[in-house]
């Protein structure tokens, strides 16, 4: 099992994320940003392979206005080489990434604008995995989207258009529950039909169940990631108290952990811990629970 966080860590004086403002856009502060960015991505990358955490979630900031309409510098040529270099680093050291775009990236909206702007967005996450020369187990994380007052013709135009998505785009697309709308049940049948993987929520599986314990959703999702695929992909949170549903903890909760862990720890799987101190807590997992596995 590889163990990881999204995005930040909060050990390093940096982030990959760094962005500016709309209106001051030119190609020389793009390159600027976008070089900082990418050293700061390896400074997180080196970081994690030192203290044994070899998942990340890469920010979706990584490259800002990627895929706005005001874009006109040709990143992907530019730092092709440092993309390279960097997706070298990954595979030599067994180490796996995914990306999760934002909550405007809407495979199944309405209305269609929203549709060619998240097509955009999802050919931009797949471009920086496919610059890093990384198989298919490098994954972009989605959700299904609305429910548009008719959760059903919701869920088939998700399909039609994935269906109709480009091959690149694809392969490496993969569906998580939500708090909300969708949950295992309404993903495993979208999977059922279409092929693509099942991410699993403990926290929005918690809050929008399926009837499913922990180790049947987990047995079922885990059938939906084929070889090529690598292993499933968990993300663990639990609650922040006194918040509204589905709002991660600052810290985590060794003892829920525990539990959790012991339910699944025979099953195959890489787990990202969203938990707000990111690499602190995953390292007390590793420290508790992993290294007494090895």
């Amino acid at each position: 099992m590889r163990i990881g966080y999204p995005c930040i860590n909060l050990s390093l004086d940096c982030r990959a994320s760094r962005t500016f403002r709309l209106d001051s856009y030119s190609e020389k502060r793009m390159k600027r940003t976008i070089e900082g960015n990418l050293d700061c991505l390896e400074k997180i990358i080196d970081y994690n392979i030192e203290n044994d955490m070899l998942f990340l979630r890469i920010t979706s900031d990584l490259i800002p206005f990627a895929s706005h309409e005001i874009c006109d510098f040709n990143w992907r040529d530019h730092f092709s080489s440092r993309f390279k270099e960097i997706g070298k680093r990954l595979r030599e050291n067994r180490f796996r990434v995914t990306m999760h775009p934002g909550q405007y990236t809407v495979l199944n909206s309405e209305k269609e604008d929203v549709y060619r702007r998240s097509l955009k967005d999802l050919e931009y996450h797949t471009d920086v995995l496919d610059l890093m020369n990384l198989d298919r187990t490098a994954k972009v994380n989605i959700h299904v989207g609305g429910v548009y007052g008719n959760k059903e013709k919701s869920k088939e135009r998700f399909i039609e258009r994935y269906r109709n998505l480009p091959g690149k785009i694809k392969k490496r697309l993969v569906v998580e529950n939500d708090e909300k709308s969708y949950n295992i049940k309404d993903c495993l049948d979208i999977s059922k039909t279409t092929g693509i993987p099942v991410t699993f929520d403990n926290l929005h599986h918690k809050i929008n169940g399926s009837g499913d314990t922990i180790e049947e959703a987990i047995e079922k999702i885990s059938r939906t990631w084929n070889k090529e695929d690598g292993p499933p992909v968990i993300h663990y949170s639990s609650q922040l108290q006194d918040k509204r549903p589905g709002r991660h903890a600052d810290t985590i909760d060794m003892d829920g952990f525990g539990l959790f862990f012991e339910k699944i720890k025979n099953y195959d799987f890489d787990l990202i811990l969203e938990i707000k101190d990111k690499e602190k807590s995953v390292k007390k997992v590793i420290n508790s629970f992993l290294t007494q596995q090895k």
